[in-house]
């Protein structure tokens, strides 16, 4: 069975939406305004691209990143990697062609099939909608967080409000970095 990797820049508060700057949002690009850059806070980043083998998104954020990722020297390991987005709504004329092969699934049945396939690890960018599905369904077998010291109030939330058993998580590794931002990854204990 292959492992379903959650990474995510999320705020103290659980935001996740537009950390990179993507218009029409609030908070839109609070990745970059509010914390000092320091690289080694990426280093996790630059490992997700050496150690995944396809990256899964939902719809939004595959229209956000893919006009942009493909021609990216920071996103270069990705260009050659299987892509999967799950939509009910977007077609095959809608997929880009400088991106490499990318399916859409149009359930999470069909990630669920995907992830028993032979392969390495799956990793899920963005996609807060699909990421609650995807822990809902008990789908996420790590996250990577990426946690920025600030509070956003307002936006999408990583973690969905369903009603549900509590899920326990074992931390596997962390780091607090200059900037006050804090790596954390978790492992779904099942």
């Amino acid at each position: 069975m292959r492992t379903l990797i959650s990474t995510a820049f999320i705020s103290l508060d659980g935001v996740v939406e537009a950390p990179g700057g993507e218009p029409g949002y609030r908070n839109s690009g609070w990745t970059f305004k509010e914390v000092e850059f320091v690289p080694e806070t990426f280093e996790i980043k630059e490992r997700e691209q050496q150690e995944s083998t396809a990256i899964l998104m939902g719809r939004v954020s595959y229209e956000s990143f893919s006009p942009v990722w493909p021609d990216m020297d920071e996103f270069a390991g990705y260009k050659i990697m299987p892509k999967y987005v799950v939509s009910t709504t977007l077609t095959e004329d809608k997929l880009v062609p400088n991106w490499g092969e990318t399916t859409v699934l149009r359930s999470l049945d069909e990630v669920a099939a995907l992830k028993e396939t032979e392969g390495g690890p799956i990793i899920v960018h963005g996609s807060a909608s699909l990421n609650q599905g995807l822990s809902d369904a008990g789908l996420i077998d790590r996250y990577h967080l990426l946690v920025f010291p600030l509070l956003l109030g307002a936006g999408k939330r990583l973690f969905s409000s369903t009603d549900k058993d509590t899920q326990k998580l074992q931390l596997i590794e962390h780091e607090v970095y200059s900037n006050g931002l804090q790596k954390q990854v978790f492992d779904v204990v099942r």
